[in-house]
């Protein structure tokens, strides 16, 4: 898939609206009782933008962007501002924030993850494009160097200099933005005079990378 990594810029995004949503079949039997499975493993986030851009100039921001990306051909990085930190809104991030697993003795690899709910319900959320300068990993406990482990800031994966040992908790803490594409091949403005415009709201989706 194509993908710039480039981060919609967040004056564009003011006044969004949008959320998670899962896909849930539902199969009503015969007694009334219900069958329900869920084919998506992972959530996907929907946004509409643009709608609180008055000016002409943020809308050509916004249309230059949507050309340089091609319409919905490429992906792009997105804020989400209800949820783009490991730690609570009120807390600073730390390197115990979110666990990533536990060492083996032979694993070095570790994927970022946000874990949301607790116990056997627990949903760990894969995190691919995290704000590399933000990142801080920890082991056992203890926070590492940044010269003891290396990211790839395109795909969410923490190598660690040294396998863990087993059963040893590796954790970490970071800001991350969501991939995206625009999900409408076009963009409709409405002149409302002059230097002034109203843009339609743009849907972005969510995508895998």
């Amino acid at each position: 898939m194509s993908f710039h990594e480039v981060r919609l810029p967040a004056r564009l995004a003011f006044g969004s609206s949008g959320g998670v949503e899962r896909r849930t079949e539902v199969v009503t039997l015969a007694s009334g009782f219900e069958a329900r499975n869920s084919p998506w493993a992972h959530g996907r986030r929907r946004w509409l933008i643009g709608a609180a851009i008055r000016g002409l100039d943020e809308a050509a921001e916004l249309i230059a962007f949507f050309e340089a990306r091609r319409g919905r051909l490429h992906g792009f990085r997105f804020r989400d501002f209800a949820d783009w930190r490991s730690a609570p809104a009120a807390l600073p991030i730390t390197p115990l924030d979110q666990p990533l697993g536990l060492g083996d003795g032979a694993t070095t690899a570790f994927q970022l993850s946000k874990t949301y709910g607790a116990g056997e319900a627990a949903y760990a959320r894969p995190i691919a494009k995290p704000v590399s300068d933000t990142v801080a990993v920890a082991v056992d406990g203890a926070p590492l160097d940044p010269a003891e482990f290396t990211l790839d800031a395109a795909s969410g994966l923490v190598t660690l200099a040294a396998a863990p040992a087993g059963g040893v908790a590796v954790s970490a803490g970071f800001a991350f933005d969501v991939p995206v594409r625009f999900d409408a091949d076009r963009i409709d403005m409405t002149l409302e005079g002059f230097e002034a415009g109203r843009v339609v709201a743009v849907p972005l989706v969510e995508v895998r990378t």
